[in-house]
């Protein structure tokens, strides 16, 4: 599979064309645009989101609500394009000059991209944005639609936000407290506290960042290669994850700890039961070995740092004079960690689909459910 995605930040729309996704699964437009809406929720959000209503429209690739094995199409239309018309129009009547940026921002990819492009940073933070994930999110929901028809459970939490915190554990509770948490977290006193440094941040200019968790149930164990460094799933992975805006790290299971611990206290035992074959007593590793899953669920973290636009600006060069200046200031979070788990599920999904397909290649959703089956019988009968 593989996907393309185009637009930019405040243009007339996104689009996304995947390919290789096979014909007979059964796609629920209702649920991408849930996803859409998760995305565009929590606090700390800026006024974007007031404007935007994020809904999905299916161009091509799925009839009947099935797909049909050609390549899907999909656009989300940005309302706030009518404020842009003028500014982001592709001919030569476009305004160029009226939201001309010349003061790029400390930790966002206008310098380099302007250096690197030889264009106004206009142009770079337009494709750069963070908006460019709405398109991915709606891609990875058909990714996440079609694992879950397999049996497969994704979920996700908030560990941090800035110096806060939370207490985790894993109970049905727990589990039902971050569903119904703003913040996507499950601990009701931490939540009190992130709402406090939220309001510290936003009276201070400032932006926060956070730490989040994707995990991912019932995979069989296979899925992924040892045998060449690009077919590793945990490396595909981390690639997916830190391809989101803003992320600046990723571990997997016990992650960086790992390296503070004798091999004894890191490495999961292997048991045995029969019917339900081989499995782990721990799971430190994060049910990835050798770069394949091991059929414990799939645990990764991701370390967001806080969004580079600042109310209260670092300083810059003006990109003219050359002089010391503040920052440009664009519309923008205070906070989008929440926002952030939702991207974060959705490139995972699609990265598990596609490691599902290679080991299962399949024209048709009933050759790869009746594959996925008798594999899951095989390992289990071992």
């Amino acid at each position: 599979m593989r996907y393309l995605t185009a637009g930019e930040s405040h243009g007339l729309k996104l689009v996304g064309i995947l390919e290789g996704v096979p014909s007979g699964a059964k796609i629920d437009k209702e649920k991408i645009d849930q996803a859409l809406q998760e995305r565009q929720k929590g606090p700390g959000r800026g006024g974007r989101m007031k404007i935007e209503k994020d809904q999905v429209t299916i161009l091509s690739g799925v009839r009947g609500g099935l797909t049909t094995g050609a390549p899907i199409a999909l656009e989300i239309i940005n309302r706030d394009w009518s404020n842009w018309e003028k500014i982001m129009a592709w001919d030569d009547e476009a305004d160029l000059e009226s939201r001309k940026v010349i003061t790029p921002r400390p930790g966002h990819a206008d310098l380099t991209g302007h250096l690197k492009y030889r264009t106004e940073v206009r142009n770079v933070l337009e494709r750069a944005s963070a908006r460019e994930t709405a398109m991915r999110v709606a891609i990875g929901n058909i990714a996440l639609q079609i694992l879950e028809a397999l049996g497969v459970e994704m979920g996700g939490q908030v560990l941090s936000v800035g110096k806060i915190h939370m207490d985790s554990e894993d109970t049905p509770e727990y589990w039902e407290r971050v569903q119904a948490s703003e913040w996507k977290v499950g601990d009701p006193k931490g939540e009190e506290a992130l709402y406090a440094q939220l309001q510290e941040a936003r009276n201070k200019g400032e932006s926060l960042g956070g730490i989040l968790r994707i995990q991912v149930k019932n995979l069989v164990p296979g899925l992924g290669s040892y045998v060449q460094w690009d077919r590793k799933l945990d490396g595909r992975l981390a690639q997916a994850v830190l391809s989101v805006q803003a992320m600046k790290g990723v571990s997997f299971g016990m992650g960086f700890t790992a390296g503070q611990r004798f091999g004894s206290e890191v490495h999961d035992p292997i048991g045995y039961d029969s019917g339900r074959g081989y499995y782990r007593y721990s799971n430190n590793a994060g049910g990835i070995e050798g770069g394949m899953t091991n059929g414990e669920p799939v645990m990764i973290e991701a370390v967001m740092k806080p969004i580079p636009t600042l109310y209260s600006p670092l300083p810059t060069v003006n990109l003219e004079t050359k002089e010391v200046m503040e920052a440009s200031v664009e519309r923008s979070d205070v906070c989008a960690v929440p926002a952030a788990l939702v991207v974060l599920k959705h490139v995972v999904a699609w990265e598990i689909l596609q490691a599902v397909l290679e080991k299962f290649p399949s024209d048709t959703w009933d050759e790869l459910y009746k594959a996925w089956q008798d594999y899951k019988r095989f390992v289990s009968e071992q």
